[in-house]
């Protein structure tokens, strides 16, 4: 196999057949890379997850440059995963181009076949019917479940949304906003219940009780947010942000008299915040 790796700067572009050879040359376990050699699906799996929150980012802040560079960054964990399992000789990128490329035709059957079922597609959820038809195929045991296929490993907020969504699709749901308001308070009422006994234990770690109303009322937060037609994720992100412009906008005023926020007092930072959030108001 000739060495695809080693075009000098100026040369024509590198393609994803490049990629997959840097990928199986770094896993070569004479001559690739000590780290790559030994990582696994399970090691790699957190950098995949953390990668697509990348992209997420780029987005977030519409920085189409970073986003092409984080795309390059998700899709070597695909190639990286492939990799490792043609090591086991159970399937290569190839398979994994294969395997979405047919899923996405037989998915979109209004698109790639019939025409005429256009209207059906989203009028009758036909994603989701063959989606769980493909799944009954499999014989998944979640595919007799309706929260059954939600992925365990999304984002506690996301997979709220999601359980959520699934429940409501089959009648489990409040007809409107207000019930899922007075639910909210009705979990802050519990918390802050909890909160009273756990002061009276005196024991600093957050008690059972506490934490477990402190998640009912995240839960309930995010089936607001569902029925708002709000992404948590994003406006948690969008919050963060905010929160970070401010604060470092207090940073920039007390350096102005050579000082950090530790040499503050909260009252003069809660000052500068408020000229900060007056400042974000007017523009």
């Amino acid at each position: 196999m000739p060495d695809q790796t080693s075009k000098p700067p100026g040369a024509e572009r590198y393609t994803l057949e490049d990629l997959l050879a840097v990928m199986a040359r770094l896993r070569d376990p004479v001559s690739g890379c000590p780290w790559d050699v030994k990582q696994s699906f399970a090691t790699i799996a957190p950098y995949t997850i953390e990668e697509a929150y990348e992209v997420a980012d780029a987005i977030a802040r519409e920085d189409l440059v970073g986003l092409k560079d984080e795309l390059g960054d998700l899709l070597l964990q695909v190639v990286y995963h492939a990799e490792m399992a043609s090591e086991l000789e159970r399937f290569a990128f190839a398979d994994v181009a294969d395997a979405i490329t047919r899923k996405m035709i037989r998915r979109h059957p209004h698109v790639f076949a019939d025409p005429s079922l256009r209207q059906a597609f989203v009028a009758n959820d036909l994603w989701r019917r063959i989606k769980a038809e493909e799944k009954a195929g499999r014989g998944e045991a979640s595919a007799s479940s309706t929260l059954g296929d939600v992925p365990l490993a999304l984002p506690a907020l996301t997979r709220a949304v999601k359980l959520q969504t699934r429940a409501a699709e089959v009648g489990f749901d409040w007809p409107s906003l207000a019930p899922v308001i007075a639910k909210a308070e009705e979990e802050i009422a519990e918390l802050k219940i909890a909160l009273d006994e756990a002061r009276q234990v005196m024991d600093d770690r957050p008690a059972k009780r506490v934490v477990e109303e402190f998640g009912d009322l995240l839960f309930v937060m995010a089936n607001l947010a569902r029925h708002l037609g709000v992404d948590p994720e994003a406006a948690l992100r969008d919050a963060n942000a905010k929160f970070v412009r401010r604060f470092e906008s207090i940073e920039a005023a007390l350096a102005k008299d050579g000082r950090k926020p530790e040499d503050a007092t909260l009252e003069e930072m809660d000052h500068l915040w408020d000229e900060a959030k007056a400042v974000e108001t007017k523009s």
